[in-house]
């Protein structure tokens, strides 16, 4: 199934109550900024074959409404996002992110 129509099926969020904190004591990332990367365009997402070993695991690499560049690694439990981590995309995430957005629109 295509990871884009799987997020968008999705019906809201499943935080596991560690890492909705860890996002935050290590990253400063917020919750509610995390959901933002999934509420906002653009928003790339690829699968993380390297981590994917009991489940499939995800990550997008988004913006939030303040402009905050994130990479957050999820998997999908139902119909719900599951959060893993969230923290500032590296310059060489930050590149493909932009890339990725002049591709898509090509105005830009």
């Amino acid at each position: 199934m295509d990871i884009y129509r799987l997020v968008n099926e999705c019906t809201g969020f499943d935080w596991d109550e560690f890492n909705i904190h860890k996002n935050w004591d290590k990253h400063q990332v917020p919750w509610w900024e995390c959901e933002e990367v999934f509420l906002s365009e653009p928003i790339l997402l690829l699968e993380d074959a390297t981590r994917s070993v009991s489940e499939k695991r995800y990550y997008a690499l988004g913006i939030t409404i303040d402009g905050r560049k994130l990479f957050v690694s999820f998997t999908i439990r139902g119909t719900k996002i599951r959060p893993i981590s969230a923290r500032d995309m590296s310059r060489k995430e930050r590149r493909i992110y932009e890339e990725s957005e002049t591709k898509t629109n090509p105005e830009v």
